[in-house]
């Protein structure tokens, strides 16, 4: 058994690459093989989104709190709200983040192939981001 106390990893901010405006991750686990499963808690100031991505094994979201915008390629974005759980297929296209008035956290939960849980793509424009909403 491992057990990581509370505060004994440290946040990070990750690259604005992959993100627009504020952005603050920190870790639950990353497990070792054969394992393969990560999750982190990641905080959205408002308007803060992601680039569009992929997960090679797919990807869960649980809202923790706030109000997050999520889309998948060729759909209406989607508001989630807390409690909200959201799946992403394997290689399914897609951005999420916070409203452009309201913040937002959320457990994302995902796994590695080859090290690597995400591959990022191009960044979300303001027209995407601004886009038609299904409540």
């Amino acid at each position: 058994m491992d057990i990581f106390r509370a505060g004994s990893r440290p946040s990070s901010t990750p690259s604005p690459d992959y993100f627009t405006g504020k952005v603050r991750m920190d870790p639950v686990i990353s497990s070792n093989p054969p394992s393969r499963v990560n999750a982190l808690i990641v905080t959205f100031d408002p308007g803060a989104r992601t680039a569009w991505h992929t997960h090679p094994y797919g990807q869960t979201l649980h809202i923790l709190s706030g109000l997050c915008l999520a889309q998948s390629e060729g759909q209406d974005i989607r508001e989630l709200r807390p409690g909200d759980t959201c799946w992403f297929a394997p290689g399914e296209k897609h951005w999420h983040g916070a409203a452009p008035d309201v913040g937002m956290a959320h457990l994302a939960i995902q796994e590695a192939k080859d090290g690597s849980a995400a591959d990022w793509l191009e960044q979300v424009s303001d027209a995407q981001y601004t886009g038609p909403r299904i409540p």
